[in-house]
């Protein structure tokens, strides 16, 4: 009977995953989406803790499991709580590296009782098999998520040397060799093959996300995300524990399709995202030292003369706005803009931010209703037919480059094409080039005007002279 209950914990579990992931598609249901997958996650976990039962035997342990979990649930909480919008996606790094150490401790833990049950024999290897599976993509995901989270916080830097992504493969074969000779020839040092496996694992996810650049991070995180749900989907298989893979299988498959559907977005294959180092140092040079023209400033009051006599006026976010924690200030601006009769939209690129959906995040936290953020495609449509485009912190999402310029890193990713609008001011802190490090061809067009200082501050004065008009 008790096995019947745990089945069908593991049963609610799934079906709320996959339920909180379909709600997860719409921020109007997001926050729902979640607390319904974390209510099937804590029904699964607690199913687990008190009806698992082996050789008659239930888990037992229970200060250590309840104290565990008390320590991560209390971290986990004032971690999220704490963070600002501008470090989430590091966090979200983090977090996911903590999925693939997990992922890596499960296979070390239960390669260890292969060993000591004395199972390393032919019946055993399909064990094996998933065992090393899960070390070395948990291992991978691991390091090169905390490798992801100190270049998104500033404390990592791009490195690279020449030959270095030959290094990477043929480390990664070694891997796949050691792996195959564990699982095919059985060694009586078969202890130290594993562990010799599990520490390059290590070393070619840090090499592996050493040399990407840093416009390529979101890319990275969502494909290392993918791999920590391949890695607990192995976990899955060596427990037999369904709710474990379901969760495995559809993080690894999300992770997957949005990695794509990224690569999509910037025109570009996974393996150009991995091996062309977009947004790296070493481009950047090269693509600032072309001689631009000069650009032109705009004032406060003539910025909201010219807002608040247009018709339609779209605002583009970026990582500045995140930055100076403008959204609220933003959407004032857009409440007021609207009083007055001006059509107000939002036009999201798809890899704006330092992740995937962190401007639209970060809009929702201010109650922007999500029917005035528009994607790329319909923003694009609509750029002839707008007064002014306020460009709040974007950067290389806006830069004509990628359609006009075959030597500039970014050339060929889809941008938004906001210089078809009649107007178009841009909010920045100075001239200094954006994430890829490359110079911006939009600044120096003849429709093009500078606003210079904090978002915020920039948001908040412009309010006042809208209203003293």
């Amino acid at each position: 009977m008790e096995l019947n209950i745990l089945t069908l914990c593991y049963l609610i579990g799934s079906v709320t995953f996959i339920l909180g992931l379909k709600m997860l598609s719409n921020p109007a249901t997001a926050r729902k989406g979640n607390l319904i997958a974390a209510g099937g996650m804590i029904i699964a976990i607690l199913g687990t803790i008190f009806l698992y039962e082996e050789g008659g035997q239930k888990l037992g342990n229970y200060p250590w499991i309840f104290g565990g979990i008390a320590i991560g649930t209390l971290i986990g909480f004032l971690a999220a709580k704490k963070v600002k919008m501008t470090a989430m996606p590091e966090m979200v790094s983090m977090f996911n590296g903590m999925g693939g150490a997990c992922a890596a401790l499960i296979s070390i833990v239960e390669f260890n009782h292969l060993i000591k049950l004395a199972e390393f024999h032919p019946s055993g290897k399909g064990f094996l098999l998933i065992i090393l599976l899960g070390l070395i993509i948990g291992s991978i995901s691991f390091a090169g998520s905390m490798i992801a989270w100190g270049k998104l916080n500033g404390k990592v830097k791009d490195f690279s040397f020449p030959g270095q992504h030959i290094f990477n493969i043929v480390l990664l074969l070694v891997i796949v060799g050691l792996a195959a000779y564990l699982i095919g020839w059985t060694p009586a040092n078969g202890q130290l093959i594993f562990y010799a496996i599990f520490a390059l694992s290590l070393l070619y996810g840090v090499f592996f996300v050493f040399p990407i650049g840093g416009a390529d991070m979101p890319v990275v995180i969502s494909l290392l995300n993918s791999f920590t749900g391949v890695a607990a989907a192995c976990g899955g298989f060596l427990y037999d524990n369904k709710v474990m893979l379901t969760g495995g299988i559809l993080v690894g498959a999300a992770g997957t399709l949005l990695t794509i559907l990224m690569c999509k977005a910037m025109n570009r294959s996974l393996a150009n995202v991995l091996i062309g180092s977009f947004g790296g140092h070493k481009t950047a040079g090269a693509a600032g030292s072309k001689e631009q023209g000069a650009y032109k400033e705009i004032s406060l009051s003539d910025t909201a003369v010219l807002m608040s006599y247009s018709s339609k006026v779209y605002i583009v976010p970026g990582y500045g706005l995140a930055v100076a924690q403008a959204q609220h200030a933003c959407h004032e601006l857009e409440k007021l803009l609207e009083a007055k009769g001006v059509e107000v939209k939002y036009a999201i690129h798809p890899v704006a931010g330092r992740m995937p959906g962190h401007m639209n995040v970060l809009l929702a936290e201010a109650d922007v209703p999500y029917e005035k953020l528009l994607e790329m495609e319909q923003a694009n449509d609509d750029f002839p037919a707008t007064d002014v485009v306020l460009i709040l912190g974007a950067n290389d999402v806006v830069n004509p480059a990628a359609k006009t310029d075959p030597s500039s890193p970014i050339y060929g990713m889809p941008i938004l094409d906001v210089e078809l609008a009649k107007n178009v001011i841009v909010n920045k802190r100075s001239m200094k080039p954006g994430y890829a490090g490359i110079e911006n061809d939009l600044f120096f067009q003849p429709k093009t005007s500078m606003l210079f200082g904090d978002a915020k501050k920039v948001l908040q004065d412009l309010i006042a002279e809208i209203k003293n008009l």
